[in-house]
């Protein structure tokens, strides 16, 4: 998959990975960029700073029929989509006590979403015979993240999802990619590391903290590659084959990890 001359689609893309990617595709000569966020003034933001080929979208992902505007917008104006980048993801906090309002609210946007985009733009994709689907998913979605059931949950169910994808739709000309990195300097993980939360402390303890322009860098060339594991931190393969190797080994080392973590990883808070 080369972005170069690509008509692309990144939601949640007012910040974080969302806008890196973003800005990252134009760098590599993408044809077009939709910038796709819920919130208006961070999507518009994004792209006047990126300026031509990006323009702004409102979309809320965990609106299915909001979803499939998305999709319909950038075909009505483009004539097609080569790549769309699911990366609007939310970071809970908590275990099996969370309310169910907010498990629901956690797997609309970390699984339900992906589901929408591939219903809305999987039809022109296999018209075509071409397409590129990528997932920005986590370390979650391979290991654990303590401290947070409803993010670990979703995020395998979100890299499940792309398995699926990849297994009956690779041969008939689509693309597939899931992007799992560990922490990443963003919001979704500083601004819950400031408050205290476990969750964030060991998933910075786990790991080197990168830029999202990083995961930027291993999305260009994972996609060049067409791997379906694209691992911004090597290490997860290597946490992830121990996983597979010995399961009871693993889950007593991450329960270790889980139990020296402080509260706080004052490296990465300012």
């Amino acid at each position: 998959m080369d972005v170069r001359d690509a008509v692309t689609v990144v939601t949640g893309a007012g910040s974080g990975i969302g806008a890196a990617l973003a800005r990252r595709f134009v760098a590599e000569g993408a044809a077009a960029v939709v910038v796709s966020d819920r919130d208006k003034a961070l999507a518009e933001a994004v792209a006047a700073d990126i300026g031509t080929p990006a323009t702004a979208d409102v979309t809320d992902v965990t609106d299915e029929a909001a979803v499939a505007g998305l999709v319909e917008r950038t075909l009505d104006r483009h004539g097609r989509i080569d790549l769309f980048c699911s990366n609007a993801g939310v970071f809970a906090g908590g275990g099996v006590e969370v309310d169910t309002a907010a498990w629901q609210q956690i797997f609309a946007v970390n699984v339900l979403a992906q589901v929408y985009a591939a219903r809305a733009v999987l039809p022109s994709m296999l018209e075509r015979g071409s397409g590129f689907l990528l997932t920005v998913a986590s370390a979650a979605g391979l290991l654990t993240t303590p401290g947070d059931a409803p993010y670990t949950v979703t995020k395998h169910g979100a890299v499940a999802l792309a398995e699926w994808l990849s297994v009956t739709y690779g041969d008939r000309g689509i693309g597939v990619a899931v992007v799992c990195p560990l922490g990443v300097s963003t919001p979704l993980l500083l601004d819950p590391l400031r408050e205290g939360r476990a969750a964030a402390s060991v998933v910075a303890a786990s790991g080197t903290v990168i830029t999202a322009e990083e995961v930027a860098a291993s999305v260009i060339d994972g996609l060049a590659a067409e791997r379906f594991l694209i691992l911004p931190h090597p290490e997860v393969g290597k946490y992830w084959a121990r996983k597979a190797a010995d399961p009871d080994r693993w889950l007593a080392g991450v329960r270790r990890l889980a139990a020296t973590t402080p509260t706080v990883a004052d490296a990465v808070t300012d």
